[in-house]
């Protein structure tokens, strides 16, 4: 085994659908094509600082080698960030949702999760979100009482929709536990501006960032848009540059998590595609005057 070492530059987190290989969101089942160690190895021997595991390959995990071994490697391999996803339908009765939430508070214990990530049903957005704030608190509870956070992330085809709603939501459940993951493509897709996202945000709602790029509108419906055709950093038409800018200048830091989600990637192997995702990630934050030395 490798001797850990510490990545250069600002911490870059490969997001779970980045080393997933084959797997797609919405695949029956969604697991990856790469076993958890081989994506740990390939995060670490790229110089990330950590990497994300979603609900499919966490069950399996837990069936089969338990979060301790894939815990224990991870951190062997130097890595000391791991996100764990996704959570839904966690405002309807517990039957829906219960079993999926204690695996995945599980697993965020066993490797020290600094969030484990929430959504909300595909849909259209909600004008009124009132009913979600007490569900959203009692997660914020429930991961705080774990030693993690949830980060609930709004999508433009989901009921909570844009960055804009979902901050509102989470200042009216007021818990330190709750916050937001921010992610570039669904910021562009939900139509909101760089000026309205400074205008909503803060730092300490903002307990995730996802970076990644597109074209300047749809190709198809937003579901395969999202699934199918987001670009690497740079590659696109999505103002990254910006969007990491304004963050800074919120006071937000990192980790920059990146999430390539494409056909294009899911056919590369999965140390190029992580290398080009880290190299084209590093080029916009470089160009935002984020410190990489």
């Amino acid at each position: 085994m490798s001797t850990p070492r510490r990545p250069a530059g600002p911490p870059l987190v490969a997001t779970c659908w980045t080393t997933a290989g084959t797997a797609r969101p919405l695949d029956v089942p969604e697991l990856a094509s790469h076993t958890p160690f081989e994506r740990i190895d390939a995060v670490a021997d790229g110089g990330w600082a950590g990497l994300g595991f979603a609900h499919d390959d966490l069950d399996l995990m837990s069936r089969t080698t338990g979060f301790a071994a894939v815990a224990r490697h991870a951190r062997d391999r130097g890595l000391d960030h791991v996100e764990v996803e996704l959570v839904t339908d966690w405002w309807l009765d517990p039957s829906q949702w219960r079993s999926r939430w204690n695996l995945l508070l599980d697993a965020a214990e066993a490797f020290g999760s600094p969030v484990v990530k929430a959504g909300s049903a595909f849909g259209a957005p909600w004008s009124d979100v009132s009913s979600l704030v007490e569900p959203l608190r009692r997660l914020a509870v429930e991961a705080a009482d774990r030693g993690t956070r949830v980060a609930l992330e709004p999508l433009p085809f989901a009921v909570v929709g844009s960055v804009p709603a979902a901050a509102d939501l989470v200042r009216r459940v007021d818990h330190p536990a709750a916050g937001l993951t921010v992610d570039l493509w669904h910021v562009a897709r939900a139509g909101t501006t760089l000026t309205e996202l400074a205008a909503c945000l803060d730092a300490e709602l903002v307990f995730q960032v996802e970076l990644d790029d597109a074209a300047a509108e749809p190709v198809g419906d937003l579901f395969s848009d999202t699934r199918d055709r987001r670009r690497y950093c740079g590659e696109g038409d999505l103002d990254v540059e910006g969007f990491v800018r304004l963050l800074r200048d919120l006071g937000v830091d990192g980790p920059w998590g990146v999430e390539v989600l494409s056909e294009e990637h899911r056919r590369t192997g999965l140390a190029e595609g992580l290398r080009r995702a880290k190299e084209t990630a590093l080029a916009v934050l470089e160009a935002a005057s984020v410190n990489i030395s």
